[in-house]
Order: C-alpha cells, then sequence, then structure tokens
C-alpha cells in the first residue's frame, strides 16, 4: 500500500526530467508564471476567507446561545454537500445577465436595464468565494471541536486578566485552538490547489488546469508531470514551513484535575441578532443558495430531467462507491490489525507513508497513474512478451478504484485507527488467555466494536467519491458518467441549465449522507 502511494510520487519526480513538446517552451515564456501566480492567490485568499468564516461561525456555536444556535450547530457543515464546481455554476446562474438575480428583479419591479447594476461574479473571485463557501467547514468542524475542548479556566483566566471578549479570542482561544485551525486550513490549501472543476469553469489559469489541458489538449503527458511536479513542491512546502513554524510549541492542557465544563453564554440583543444572521448568512450562502438555484433551474426547464438517464447516474454513482469502500475498507482493516498485532515500528512507518495520498491532487494521480501504466506496459510487459495491459487499467473501473484507493486510503485507515484506539490491549489478551485465536479475537471482538467505525469510515468515502472529479473525469471507461461528470460536461458546454439536474442529484445525496455523518462530527462528549 506504500508503494502504491508513492509509485505516483517516484513517477512525477523522474517524468520531470523527460523530454517534453514545444508546448512546454511556449509556455515557459508565456503562461507559466501566470499559472503560478494565480495559484497562489487563489490559496491565499480562500485561506484567509474559510479562516474568519470558519473559526467565527465555530466560535459563536461553541461559546453562546442564541436563537437557532443548536441547529446552526449542525446545518453549517452541509457545505460539504456543495462541491466548488457547482457552487460556480449556481453564482454564475443567479448573476449572469438576464440571469435569476435578473428575472427577480423583473418579476417584482417591472421591466428595466438591471443587468449594468447586477455584480458580476466571475474569474478569479468567482474561484475564490465558490471555494470558500464549499471549503470553509473543514475549518469549522476542527475549530469546533478544539473550542468544545477547552477548559472553562481558560476563560476565566482572561477575565481575570481584564481582557475583554475580543482580546481574550485572539490572545487565549484561538492560539490554544492553533493545531486545529492550521489542520483545517491544511485541508483547505490541499483542497483549493487540486481544484479542477471551478477553476477550468471561470477559465482561471492555474496549475491544475495547466496539467490537464497539456495532457488533454495538447498530448503532452511529459509536460503534464513536469507541472505535476512543481504542484507537489508546493503543496509539500505548505506542510513544511507549518511545521517549522510551530517549533517546539505546545497546545495541550492538563486536564488532570484541572479541567472546567464551559458554560455557554447566553446572548440577547443586538449581540444575540448579529450572531443569528452572520450564521444564518453564512448557512444561506454556502448551502441553500445553490441548492435554490439547482432546483430552480431544474423546475423551470423540467425537461432536462428526462433527458439524463438517473438511474445510470445512479447505479453507475453507487457501484463505484460500494466497490472503492470495500476493497479501502478491508485493506484498512487488515493494516489496524496488522499495526496492533506486531507493533513493528517499520511496519508503522509504511502506514504512515500510505495515507499521504490525500494530499495528491486527484489531477496528478491521475495523469501519474497514466504515465506509470505506459511506462510499465512498454518497458515490462511487451518486454516480456504479454499482451498489452492499458486497457485492463487505463478507461476502466479497476483504474478507477485503484485511484481512489490511494487517494482515499487514509480515510479509512484514520476511521478506523480512531476505533482500535478505543480497544484496550488488554482486551487481547483477556482474549488469547481465553483460547481465542488471533484470528478469532479479530473476527468476533474488534470487528463487532468496531461497527460503527466502519459504517462511518463507509459513509465518508462514500461522499468524497460522489464529489470527486477530476480522477473520475479522466479514468473513467467510455460511455460511464456519474452525476459529477455529468454537470461537469454539461457546465463546459455552456448549458447550466442541463447541469442544474445532476448537481442537484448529487447535492441530495451528498446531503443525506452528511446528515448520517452529524453525529460523528459534531458530537460533544
Amino acid at each position: 500500500m506504500s508503494i502504491g502511494v508513492l509509485i505516483p510520487i517516484v513517477t512525477v519526480f523522474f517524468s520531470f526530467f523527460e523530454e517534453t513538446s514545444n508546448y512546454y517552451q511556449v509556455l515557459k515564456d508565456t503562461f507559466l508564471f501566470e499559472y503560478i501566480f494565480n495559484s497562489f492567490t487563489l490559496l491565499f485568499c480562500v485561506l484567509i476567507l474559510t479562516f474568519i468564516i470558519g473559526t467565527t461561525s465555530a466560535y459563536l456555536v461553541s461559546f453562546y446561545k442564541f436563537p437557532f444556535s443548536d441547529f446552526f450547530k449542525w446545518v453549517l457543515i452541509l457545505s460539504f454537500a456543495v462541491p466548488p464546481y457547482i457552487y460556480a455554476y449556481s453564482l454564475t446562474a443567479f448573476f449572469e445577465n438576464y440571469g435569476t438575480a435578473f428575472t427577480i428583479l423583473t418579476n417584482l419591479f417591472g421591466e428595466g436595464e438591471y443587468n449594468k447594476h447586477i455584480p458580476k461574479f466571475d474569474g478569479l473571485l468567482g474561484a475564490v468565494l465558490s471555494l470558500s463557501f464549499s471549503l470553509y467547514a473543514y475549518v469549522y468542524i476542527l475549530s469546533r471541536a478544539s473550542f468544545l475542548y477547552q477548559s472553562q479556566n481558560l476563560i476565566d483566566l482572561g477575565r481575570s486578566l481584564g481582557f475583554s471578549k475580543f482580546k481574550s479570542l485572539y490572545s487565549l482561544i484561538l492560539p490554544a485552538a492553533r493545531p486545529a485551525i492550521v489542520a483545517g486550513l491544511s485541508l483547505v490549501a490541499m483542497e483549493t490547489l487540486a481544484e479542477f472543476g471551478a477553476v477550468d469553469f471561470f477559465s482561471i489559469n492555474t496549475l491544475t488546469t495547466g496539467i490537464y489541458n497539456s495532457w488533454i489538449a495538447f498530448d503532452d503527458l511529459a509536460f503534464s508531470n513536469r507541472l505535476s511536479f512543481f504542484l507537489l513542491i508546493f503543496i509539500f512546502a505548505c506542510f513544511i514551513i507549518e511545521n517549522f513554524s510551530r517549533k517546539k510549541a505546545k497546545y495541550h492542557f492538563n486536564s488532570r484535575g484541572g479541567f472546567k465544563q464551559k458554560e455557554k453564554i447566553t446572548l440577547s440583543g443586538k449581540k444575540s441578532l448579529f450572531a443569528f444572521l452572520f450564521c444564518f448568512i453564512i448557512f444561506f450562502l454556502s448551502f441553500l443558495f445553490p441548492l435554490s438555484q439547482m432546483l430552480y433551474w431544474t423546475i423551470k426547464f423540467p425537461e432536462n430531467l428526462f433527458d439524463i438517464d438517473v438511474i445510470s447516474l445512479t447505479l453507475n454513482t453507487i457501484y463505484l462507491v460500494i466497490l472503492s469502500s470495500i476493497v479501502l475498507i478491508l485493506f484498512s482493516l487488515i493494516s489496524n490489525y496488522g499495526n496492533r498485532v506486531s507493533r513493528n515500528k517499520v511496519l508503522n512507518f509504511l502506514s504512515t507513508i500510505s495515507i499521504s495520498g490525500y494530499a495528491i491532487p486527484g489531477v496528478i494521480l491521475a495523469v501519474a497513474f497514466i504515465t506509470f501504466i505506459a511506462w510499465f506496459d512498454e518497458n515490462i510487459v511487451k518486454t516480456l512478451g504479454f499482451l498489452s495491459i492499458k486497457k485492463i487499467f487505463i478507461g476502466s473501473v479497476l483504474g478507477l478504484v485503484l485511484v481512489y484507493f490511494i487517494r482515499f486510503y487514509s480515510l479509512a485507515f484514520n476511521g478506523i485507527k480512531s476505533g482500535y484506539e478505543k480497544i484496550n490491549i488488554s482486551v487481547d489478551e483477556s482474549s488469547y488467555l481465553l483460547g481465542y485465536s488471533k484470528k478469532k479475537t479479530f473476527m468476533n471482538i474488534h470487528v463487532p466494536f468496531l461497527r460503527n467505525s466502519l459504517l462511518f469510515v463507509a459513509i465518508l468515502i462514500s461522499l468524497e467519491i460522489i464529489r470527486e472529479l477530476p480522477i473520475t473525469l479522466i479514468l473513467r471507461p467510455f460511455n460511464f458518467e456519474t452525476f459529477a461528470t455529468t454537470a461537469y460536461i454539461s457546465a463546459s458546454e455552456d448549458l447550466l441549465e442541463a447541469a442544474a439536474v445532476p448537481s442537484l442529484f448529487l447535492i441530495l445525496i451528498a446531503s443525506i449522507f452528511i446528515m448520517f455523518t452529524s453525529k460523528y462530527i459534531l458530537r460533544e462528549k
């Protein structure tokens, strides 16, 4: 499994030194700097916006009581159900000339030249908003989890020092929650640098779109890998900078005899109204807005509902979800059990490497996978006199599942690992004393105890695969579509109305999965 994750990294590294077409020289002299500049500008703006939205909303629902605070506590995570590329479609459909905003103004005030007064959210601004409102939940969930476990003593300390609530927030509460906030921002950074659908829709030249276009449009796989190499360096540099910035700082609390349950403060008046409006606006903009836009287009153009094969798309999606979940959970169980039984440092190190695949953007994994299979086929398989294996792995469900495995293995591994950490090793020892073999201990004790963890992992994997675009788009079999690829293809052909139906189904299905996971990620004890 560790080798599987290392393959795309090694492939990208060696492909960097291969000869490329003239397109590389042309791009290097023209748009390469623009790719890099746009990628970092997008990353910087999204990190700032997600930090503000995520930490503020988490702070409000964690420390205060106000109207519907318990409701906002969980609905704020529904933004996960709206991928950035679908948010981009909604943003454009609403604010474009003669779009939904124009229709609303016309119905309210009659005919008029409203287009010149309607703001346009496209280009880099549109991408920043789409990514921020789709990804802020990473920061919200992790920040809220950290806030919940902060002791009342910390707040009392701020009061005794004469700090205002705002000064206590930035001087005590936020520094104590730094690891969680940085972890959330790291996930946002990875998703931002890996994003393809939204930036491609807004025609922004980033490293991700450059990787895709250099392969699809210019048939230059070597240069595609060269751009992938640059992107991987940027992603790993983010982690190195963050690690060095922490140095030897410690953020944990000694809760032995010192932890005091935090008491939420009940807000009233203007403060209560502000907290309610802030959370409602974020909920509306991140979830209700794109959902209502897709629903509006679907109702307005019902013929699009009959133009796509909903049953086929659903079956294809379920097929990928079930197959990938079985493979990921099976191997994750075996790895975690092996680590538990052997307690081997080398095995633990390899397991750590194997979960790094989530940090690699999907478009890089897909291109590196194709590059490796092509090289292996030409230099190994054909040399040994065997038939080509390209068709087995490229443009097949098998290839899709393998790349899904590399990308999402960390979700499965860590999810099951967290469940295993709750099983004391003495349980195993007692089982052996009762005459249970290791296999019987695993099947009769571990698996039943891990049932909730396995369900949680399966739902997380399903949610990621439903939303995944670049891997599915590049590696899917011919004429094999999902809701994500169908929505992208329609939008890329400027048929936003047609993209509404698959987008709506994707949002609704993803929302159902999020509802199931909410009891795990929002628990307070």
